[in-house]
């Protein structure tokens, strides 16, 4: 099996028409080469994307790379797959499952295959574990249309540690996630408990993941709301004491070099819209 990949990486100073990363701790442009050095001291890395979005695939995948590369263990953890479907991941890395069989495990989870097909073909030819994060989608339909407190005792179970303390702050971050599109009222407030939720669940099965193997660095990928520091990395802070770097694809309207700041990501990567990270 051949998979072609972007072949080198740098980043330039603002105003050039590369890729670039901005380090929100001081203010300045940091080379890609410190960052992953950065990143190997480290236990989780979060990197946000829009999922449609070609080019914050492309920037994971040269990440999980440089950081394989490097010699450093490396898992990928996956906002886009179940932790029902571990199995099947397993067996894919494992060389165990055809690209047909695998896809209906995949699409029975998510779907854009073509956008992120070269990251699951580099898991399975470096043998990366995958990490499935998510919970059953029936229960985050539930809270999102009913509220956290519509789940019975036995759903509850399920979710051992699991709290929604919702507040008028992650409301208001949740605003800025979604570009002020949603308003006051029951449904956005279920809305943000079944993100509260989904978060929680997916900070416990890699903290469960660490556990285990305490000498890797997983790699998560997951829409950029659930990656801001706000969101998965809160409640990994809740449960345990676990570094982490959190990486955020700029997004017009929402997060950009003229307001992104330390309290949401460690580093911004801007200009990941044009063409091959150079």
């Amino acid at each position: 099996m051949t998979v072609l990949f972007a072949t080198g990486l740098s980043f330039a100073a603002a105003g050039d028409c590369r890729a670039h990363i901005l380090n929100l701790s001081d203010g300045q442009y940091i080379s890609f080469e410190n960052v992953i050095k950065d990143l190997e001291g480290v236990r989780l890395v979060f990197m946000g994307e829009l999922h449609d979005n070609e080019g914050h695939h492309r920037a994971q995948l040269q990440v999980i790379r440089a950081l394989h590369e490097s010699g450093v263990p490396v898992a990928i953890g996956l906002e886009m797959m179940r932790r029902e479907s571990q199995n099947a991941l397993d067996r894919w890395v494992a060389g165990n499952m055809s690209e047909k069989d695998f896809l209906k495990v995949y699409f029975d989870n998510w779907s854009m295959w073509p956008k992120y097909r070269e990251i699951f073909l580099a898991a399975r030819q470096w043998k990366i574990p995958l990490l499935g994060l998510n919970i059953s989608r029936a229960i985050t339909q539930q809270v999102a249309k009913n509220g956290f407190a519509s789940l019975s005792p036995e759903q509850i179970g399920e979710l051992p540690g699991v709290r929604c303390d919702v507040d008028v702050n992650y409301q208001e971050y949740m605003r800025r996630v979604l570009g002020g599109h949603m308003h006051n009222g029951s449904s956005f407030l279920h809305f943000c408990e079944a993100q509260m939720l989904w978060d929680t669940v997916m900070a416990k099965a890699l903290l469960d993941f660490l556990s285990t193997y305490p000498d890797h660095v997983v790699v998560v990928l997951s829409g950029s709301g659930h990656a801001w520091k706000y969101g998965i990395p809160e409640q990994i802070r809740r449960q345990a004491a676990v570094p982490f770097r959190v990486l955020l694809p700029e997004i017009p309207g929402r997060i950009e070099v003229e307001n992104a700041t330390p309290a949401e990501a460690d580093y911004l990567m801007i200009g990941l819209d044009q063409g091959p990270l150079h």
